[in-house]
């Protein structure tokens, strides 16, 4: 099978998705590009800081895609290309798109907070503190992956360790220049991306070796200085000059696919391998394992957890929202093109990825070696992107759990600290990186069946949100079911292996966000199916 024709028939579906479906949404949302945006209405110069739809679809998407569109697509692969293109593409239109636009106007709609603050509006306060849970146990997971990949990547890759250290210098510049100088945009960001490009030079010119151990404590310092910055120091302008990155990748893999002109080789992944291989059964471990690629919990929390506070207007959250799950989709399809053209590289998909996409721009003229650097570099961007992301996410909800304490806890000085942004951060980063130093691939079959099960609880608190509005939620309603039964069903898959294997501190995990899942799925089942209900603050 052609990879151009797989690439190009993904895009054609996709644009006429956004175009057609993604403008059905907005009307049965009623998105409002009039109405007032919490980045206006909430504006604090720290977390709520209203950008231009370019900025925030840039932080957005990197914040999303980092290395799970890429990892997950090529690991799922042994299932054959075909189903999991077609989960892919359809998961990406119908489960994913749906589930990020949904949580990034839900919350838009709250007042930019989070997704456990629309579900405590609309479902109840004990349905709140128990997603809290099941987000900051998640975020945990996310953190301790992230942490050992790009610890990993960066020992591996030295010339990305220290690309990435000069993009950090370079982005605290351009949001100063942006946000406190007012530097005109397009010519602060064309100057950026000039300027992206020398600190890739540069880095590939002076390698950075250090141990991935070392990595880790340094990493573990670098995310607790970014949990607690402001935006516009660090995490808007590094993810917006991130996605030029990405967008390059992404145009250089299309491109490079036309003079290329590779085709899936069966060889090396088969049309369809059958619904049990290796012992895996396709329901549910495919839908688990493409995660990102087509649709992801994570996306939720970055969507109502940092995006929703820079939208500036609500009708920028369908490009934001919907349009950047599409477009983390074509990156998903790309990735198993790659796979299927050069297979599995030594080292697993990042390499896998890096070489099969150098391969492609090697066509029209990239040497080798500089393409598959650079691949590398994207990724591992990316990945440390979610990284930082993920834990101020953790800190938010570390610290919205505690602050739903009675006035009388409030006063305590147990609670009091417990909400202080730097001792949530604290906590978040040491349980985060206690998990991390074991290996990813231990943590990654739970992270992702927890990252799923997250998006079908946000699916959950979206469908809440649209019945006490009146509005028409089967579009969440179906996805959500869907999502429901893969991820509580590779949950008892991934307690079983961890039992088995002897790793019970994720046997604990496994088995905790089981729980939480039902009794949430319990009390909001009359919130969905049945008639409306107050929530306990209307009581």
């Amino acid at each position: 099978m052609s990879g151009i024709l797989i690439v190009l028939m993904a895009i054609a579906v996709f644009f006429v998705a956004y175009v057609f479906y993604g403008g059905w949404l907005c009307k049965k949302w009623g998105v409002d590009g009039k109405r007032e945006t919490p980045a206006h209405t909430k504006e604090d110069g720290v977390d709520y800081v209203p950008a231009s739809q370019g900025v925030v679809l840039g932080h957005h998407f990197a914040s999303i895609a980092g290395a799970g569109p890429i990892t997950g697509p090529i690991a799922a692969a042994f299932f054959g290309w075909v189903p999991v293109l077609l989960w892919i593409v359809i998961g990406s239109i119908f489960f994913g798109g749906v589930h990020d636009f949904g949580a990034l106007m839900s919350s838009i709609r709250h007042d930019g907070k989070s997704i456990g603050e629309v579900i405590e509006k609309n479902i109840g306060r004990r349905g709140k503190k128990l997603f809290a849970i099941f987000a900051w146990l998640t975020l945990i997971l996310v953190v301790a992956a992230f942490l050992n990949i790009v610890a990993n990547t960066f020992a591996s890759t030295p010339a990305a360790a220290s690309a990435s250290v000069l993009f950090m210098i370079l982005a605290i510049v351009f949001g100063f220049a942006v946000y406190r100088r007012g530097t005109n945009l397009i010519v602060s960001t064309i100057l950026g991306v000039v300027l992206l490009g020398a600190c890739i030079k540069l880095g590939m010119m002076f390698p950075l070796t250090l141990s991935a151990k070392a990595w880790m404590w340094i990493l573990l310092g670098y995310i607790f200085v970014a949990s607690v910055t402001p935006v516009w120091i660090l995490l808007q302008p590094r993810d917006y000059l991130n996605s030029f990155l990405l967008y390059a990748m992404i145009i250089g893999a299309v491109v490079g696919l036309f003079f290329a002109n590779p085709t899936i080789n069966p060889e090396f992944v088969p049309a369809f391998a059958g619904f049990k291989v290796n012992g895996a059964f396709m329901f549910p471990i495919l839908f688990v394992t493409v995660a990102c690629g087509a649709i992801s919990g994570f996306h939720s929390l970055v969507g109502s957890g940092t995006s929703s506070k820079m939208v500036d207007k609500e009708s920028d959250a369908k490009l934001i929202g919907y349009g950047g799950m599409l477009i983390e989709g074509v990156l998903a399809v790309i990735s198993l093109v790659a796979i299927g053209a050069v297979g599995m590289q030594k080292g697993g998909a990042i390499p896998t990825f890096s070489v099969g996409v150098g391969t492609f721009m090697n066509a029209f003229g990239v040497p080798m070696e500089v393409g598959v650097p650079f691949i590398a570099l994207a990724i591992s961007a990316f990945a440390l992107t979610s990284l930082d992301t993920a834990t101020r996410l953790a800190r938010f909800v570390f610290q919205e759990f505690f602050s739903m304490a009675s006035e009388e806890e409030k006063q305590g000085s147990l609670t009091k600290t417990l909400t202080n942004k730097y001792v949530a951060t604290v906590i978040s980063v040491a349980i985060g990186g206690f998990l991390g130093f074991s290996d990813w691939r231990v943590i990654w079959p739970i992270f992702g069946s927890a990252n799923q099960l997250l998006s079908a609880l946000a699916l959950l608190a979206i469908g809440a949100w649209l019945a006490k509005e009146g509005r028409d939620n089967k579009m969440v309603k179906i996805p959500m079911i869907f999502m429901f039964l893969v991820t509580l069903t590779a949950l008892v898959f991934v307690a079983q292996a961890n039992i088995a294997a002897g790793n019970y501190i994720l046997v604990f995990f496994a088995v905790v966000l089981f729980i939480l899942a039902v009794v949430l799925i319990k009390e909001s089942y009359k919130i969905l199916f049945g008639k409306p209900q107050l929530t306990e603050a209307e009581a």
